[in-house]
């Protein structure tokens, strides 16, 4: 930026600042609280919640939700709804929610869009098999929330991350949790001290995480709940468009109160988060009594019913995964061949000429060989994934047409 342009977008910066601190909620994150890792230069206008949002969206493993399977994999089917599209959904959800109840869109935004980034190839059926192998191996399982701040924190640009702030990373981390949501307290107490990165440092070490845990802003439970709402509806779409269910079929409580179809129903859990939790805008301070956001009971309890539908005729149904054994077989094949490659010659072996070459020397000296190996695999796409296990000699799936 020309020196001569700094005083003008430093005022600029510094009028943004103050009015969103005169507009937003006492209960939401200002920008001022941000904490990072190592402090920085402010060197242009975009504010801090603000220039996370871009640093993933530039991010290699933003790239990489491309061709990242959401909930129905090898499906030759242009509809249906990839990683990539899943995560704009949460975030535009999430921001119209955070936008009635004056909280910070900026950092909603950066958690949604960064939060299935450390989902591995095929969907929960991947982390699932990976989560397997990395015991195996001596590793603390995998879990996709906490692969996200690994990939953004530690192995990105080299292995140095991209210093985001303990608020986005947080917010990825707690995202998930198949949990009542009639009331999702905020957590505010992590990232005080001499340490505020110790908490989420813990969960990123090898002994075994817990992976369940409250947000420490209420941005970060806007989005765990929007999370839920930009799939369940559509998840039952796109099963609606592999003829694998009937519209008929979606349970008539649900039906009736939500809606039969993603829009209502959209529109509905939208609806009832704002006007439940008016409480949040309202707010003239930061009263722990007020620190929650939810469902009404009554949505809470009729979307726990649709939750059992979906697991149910979608995300347990066989008939979308005749390959489950092989794609199984060829993660323990990859995982394996990697191993044995790093024993051998990891500076020359396969992961190391793609991967490991381009890595700094602290992340490979902080990191044991499955480590590696898990970062390597929970960042590959579907395809390359493939790709890899055909060149090993795999009896690899193939992409199926549906409908038929």
């Amino acid at each position: 930026m020309k020196l001569e342009n700094r005083p003008q977008t430093a005022r600029l910066f510094a009028e943004l600042n103050a009015a969103q601190e005169q507009h937003l909620s006492p209960l939401a994150c200002l920008n001022r609280e941000e904490i990072r890792r190592s402090r920085e230069e402010r060197q242009g206008y975009r504010q801090p919640f603000a220039q996370d949002a871009d640093r993933i969206l530039y991010s290699k493993a933003y790239a990489r939700y491309i061709d990242k399977t959401q909930v129905f994999s090898l499906v030759d089917n242009d509809h249906i709804t990839h990683r990539v599209l899943h995560v704009q959904m949460v975030s535009r959800i999430a921001r119209t929610v955070g936008r009635f109840l004056a909280l910070n869109e900026d950092l909603i935004e950066a958690i949604a869009l960064g939060h299935d980034i450390g989902h591995p190839p095929f969907g929960h059926e991947g982390e699932e098999i990976l989560d397997q192998l990395c015991r195996k191996q001596g590793l603390a399982g995998f879990h996709h929330n906490i692969q996200s701040v690994q990939f953004l924190d530690r192995f990105e640009k080299q292995g140095t991350g991209w210093n985001l702030t303990l608020q986005v990373l947080d917010g990825i981390v707690c995202h998930n949790g198949e949990v009542r949501a009639d009331r999702l307290q905020v957590e505010r107490n992590k990232g005080k001290g001499d340490t505020p990165f110790a908490a989420l440092d813990r969960l990123l070490t090898e002994e075994n995480p817990v992976q369940q845990q409250l947000p420490m802003t209420m941005e970060g439970c806007v989005v765990r709940l929007c999370d839920t709402i930009a799939y369940i509806g559509r998840d039952i779409e796109d099963a609606i468009e592999l003829d694998l269910i009937e519209r008929s079929e979606i349970p008539k409580p649900c039906a009736r109160l939500l809606g039969n179809s993603n829009g209502t129903i959209i529109h509905t859990l939208v609806t009832d988060l704002i006007t439940g939790n008016l409480h949040v805008r309202e707010a003239d301070n930061a009263d722990a009594d007020l620190d929650y956001i939810g469902f009404s009971t009554e949505i809470a309890d009729i979307l726990q019913e649709l939750k059992r539908f979906n697991y149910q005729r979608i995300y347990k149904n066989p008939l979308f995964k005749p390959d489950y054994s092989r794609i199984h077989h060829c993660y323990e094949q990859l995982f394996d061949s990697y191993m044995a490659q790093m024993a051998r010659n990891p500076e020359q072996s396969a992961p190391g000429r793609s991967f490991l070459h381009s890595m700094s020397k602290t992340y490979l000296s902080n990191h044991s060989p499955a480590a590696i190996v898990r970062d390597y695999l929970a960042g590959m796409t579907d395809d390359f994934f493939l790709r890899q296990a055909a060149m090993l000699g795999c009896d690899t799936p193939e992409r199926t047409c549906f409908p038929n």
